[in-house]
């Protein structure tokens, strides 16, 4: 049966193709198509999906999470350089989404910048992703999340003889039924919870933290970190476009940005010494959000390429 491609679906195609250029940059223009319709981001995906799995569909099974996607997944570059864009959009009119290993390989789950992904767990715990992060899930092990790199929001069910076990870095943090958020960067990892109760490395720090409490650990550091008060409503705040400072390195800031929103921000050598204290609201209006962070934290922000340059 012939299906007929839907202009979604070219569109999706044509994303997906140019997006394999290096010198792609219209990730604002990448954004806007996907918010225009809450359609498009499962489009993409299935298109990617079929792209990377052209040579070896998987079997339809049942899958061991739900994925939800507010935005397409980055995807490892295909085995084929230029694909059948007709034969795609077939491909997506006669599969179901279960059967196109949405998973990721081998439970890898990786995230476009700007993008934000929900994964829900079969015990009922859920993993919110946010964009430029990698989540690896074990189908053989349920109760178990290792965010390799960015930021996740977990809610975990909580099973008193099965704790949800979160390893990042080279730290684990345990879960006895509760919220968090974890952030991993360079040789760095912060902790927030917002409920219940979490331990931090239990066979070494054994630090425990309650809702209202987090940490900021870094590799190597023979101590263990020291508790900090935190916000409980604004923990995980990157889920609703807030994002909120408290003495934060402006290069900091600019990661979270780039992570949260695919805002692209430099920090010029002068303003490299500046922190930042306040709230910025992320929403279309990227400008805005850009002159706030430039006002409160006492740099001029000029236009550079695609994206800003914060200097003194």
């Amino acid at each position: 049966m012939q299906v007929e491609r839907t202009d979604a679906e070219a569109r999706a195609i044509d994303w997906l193709v140019r997006q394999r250029d290096p010198d792609f940059t219209d990730w604002d223009g990448f954004a806007d198509w996907l918010a225009e319709d809450n359609a498009h981001a499962a489009v993409y995906d299935a298109v990617a999906s079929l792209d990377r799995d052209l040579d070896a569909l998987p079997s339809a099974s049942a899958p061991a999470v739900t994925i939800i996607t507010d935005a397409p997944a980055r995807h490892h570059p295909s085995r084929r350089r230029w694909f059948g864009g007709a034969m795609a959009a077939a491909l997506v009119g006669a599969i179901g989404l279960s059967s196109l290993g949405l998973f990721g390989d081998d439970g890898r789950i990786e995230t476009l910048a700007g993008e934000h992904r929900t994964v829900e767990l079969a015990d009922g715990s859920k993993i919110e992703i946010n964009g430029a992060s990698v989540v690896e899930i074990d189908k053989d092990r349920p109760r178990f999340a290792r965010l390799e790199s960015g930021e996740a929001m977990f809610h975990v069910v909580h099973r008193e003889h099965d704790p949800f076990v979160v390893e990042t870095g080279g730290a684990k943090i345990v879960d006895l039924g509760t919220a968090f958020n974890v952030v991993r960067r360079d040789r760095q990892t912060s902790v927030a919870v917002s409920e219940g109760i979490v331990l931090y490395n239990p066979d070494r720090d054994n630090v425990r933290l309650v809702a209202g409490k987090g940490i900021e650990a870094r590799d190597g550091d023979r101590n263990a970190p020291a508790v900090q008060d935190v916000d409980v409503a604004n923990v995980g705040g990157w889920r609703s476009g807030l994002l909120v400072y408290n003495g934060t390195p402006l290069a900091v800031v600019a990661e979270d940005l780039k992570r949260t929103a695919g805002m692209q921000v430099s920090i010029a050598p002068d303003a490299n010494d500046l922190s930042f204290r306040g709230a910025l609201i992320i929403d279309k209006n990227r400008d805005r959000t850009i002159a706030d962070l430039a006002a409160l934290s006492g740099t001029k922000a000029e236009r550079q390429g695609d994206g800003w340059i914060l200097t003194r």
